[in-house]
């Protein structure tokens, strides 16, 4: 069995900016014909600049190569589309098979970029992802853990206390943003000082992600986000230094000061590491947040189910907003060897070509949700990928965003229970993530 070319398949170019901007039904109905196909679908690739950022937005012109067709200098321009919960769970837990190394992002990384700031894990492979995370996973003692949680609560707390008193309008700047941001600071020792012009960077960074820029932005940005990048890699790299001669009991102290099998942190990956913690860490819990919030204002009944038991349902809920939700929406992966995917009779992917896991379409696949439309806090079980599919890169974060939200919706509802979205949430289209720009809210 081989894979469907486009122009067999149903009218939906997965590499369009146009597609991510249309309606959330309407993408949802395309990927739900996607499963449907007996293979995945192979997508003609538009071409795209090497601006080294990390969206997969920046789509030119179509590349003039029939989709499908092996170039005479290697694999045709373009990708396979796992849309399946199978397939990605597949790509996702055969990493000798599937590799991250040449890039999970679209574009790929520049060589350049990644010499200059350093790899960051999600685009290593094995060893040395195993033994970067091995570094970081030894970091992360239980005692941190602990101070970790409590001080969620903390952070959590002081926030509503703000929201109180100031009776903000954007749910998104006042709780969702800070909420990770400041929790990950604590965790990493930022001092106070630097921490706005730190967000300041983060923001610089990954603003104007979205499929939907001018011209003017998609020529600007990519420059302005690398030295917004460079700027707050400085930031950790110098505080790195402080700690290996001064270290203190935070993150940036452990992962500079530990020996694993002869190892720790050089400044450069301390940076790498520090940059994905902000860039995923925060960006995606606020996303969730966010999402959440509205799910339960769009969804009386679930919230009513919600309040009426947090204990008993919160758990569920964080879950069912992340399946629904899926703040990452996609990574790439390249074939290292030929393989058929789901077995001997498979379709056939080769060595060098690419696949692109959609998270949000495995997501909702019928074959393993009941009615995967439908926004259930009791659904059980529930097996979303919002935290990656399995395998070696499953998301260091998944815990700390669970917990994050959990804490932050009890103290929310607890305190204030009448609280609630208040219209749409503004969303920026994007084909890598399902952000939200902002999100108005009262109670």
């Amino acid at each position: 069995m081989g894979t469907v070319a486009a122009s067999d398949a149903p009218a939906v170019d997965l590499a369009d900016p146009g597609f991510w901007q249309l309606p959330a039904p309407a993408r949802a109905a395309a990927f739900a014909e996607l499963r449907r196909l007996p293979a995945p679908v192979f997508v003609g690739e538009r071409s795209v600049g090497r601006s080294g950022g990390r969206t997969g937005d920046r789509s030119g012109e179509q590349s003039g190569e029939r989709p499908g067709r092996r170039s005479a200098d290697g694999p045709a321009k373009g990708f396979h589309a796992l849309v399946r919960h199978a397939d990605v769970v597949e790509a996702s837990r055969t990493p000798a098979v599937f590799l991250s190394g040449p890039g999970v992002t679209t574009p790929e990384p520049a060589r350049w970029v990644r010499l200059l700031f350093g790899d960051s894990m999600v685009n290593l492979d094995d060893p040395r992802h195993a033994q970067l995370r091995r570094i970081v996973s030894r970091a992360f003692t239980p005692r941190l853990i602990t101070r970790v949680e409590d001080d969620i609560r903390r952070v959590a707390a002081r926030l509503v206390d703000q929201v109180e008193r100031h009776r903000p309008e954007d749910f998104v700047t006042s709780v969702a943003a800070e909420l990770p941001f400041q929790v990950i600071c604590n965790m990493m020792g930022i001092p106070e000082e630097p921490r706005r012009a730190i967000l300041d960077q983060v923001n610089h960074a990954s603003e104007n992600t979205g499929v939907a820029r001018p011209l003017r932005s998609r020529i600007r940005v990519p420059g302005k986000g690398l030295r917004a990048l460079a700027r707050m890699q400085g930031m950790v790299a110098e505080l790195g230094r402080e700690r290996r001669r001064r270290p203190t009991d935070d993150l940036i102290s452990a992962l500079v000061t530990a020996d694993v099998d002869g190892r720790r942190l050089t400044g450069r990956e301390l940076g790498a590491f520090f940059s994905l913690l902000l860039v995923a860490g925060v960006e995606t819990t606020r996303n969730a947040l966010a999402h959440g919030l509205h799910l339960l204002t769009a969804h009386p009944e679930q919230r009513a189910l919600l309040l009426g038991d947090l204990d008993r349902h919160l758990g569920g809920a964080v879950d069912e907003i992340v399946r629904h939700s899926t703040p990452i929406i996609q990574f790439r992966r390249t074939l290292a060897v030929d393989h058929r995917l789901g077995g001997p009779d498979g379709p056939l992917l080769r060595a060098g070509e690419k696949v692109v896991l959609y998270f949000g379409s495995a997501n909702r696949d019928e074959t393993v949700f009941t009615d995967p439309d439908a926004f259930d806090i009791t659904r059980t079980p529930n097996p979303h990928l919002g935290f990656g599919g399995g395998g070696p890169h499953y998301c260091l974060g998944a815990h700390l965003a669970r917990q994050e939200m959990k804490v932050l919706y009890r103290e929310l509802f607890t305190r204030l229970p009448a609280a609630r979205s208040v219209g749409e949430p503004e969303l920026i289209p994007s084909s890598f993530d399902h952000r939200v720009r902002a999100l108005r809210f009262t109670f």
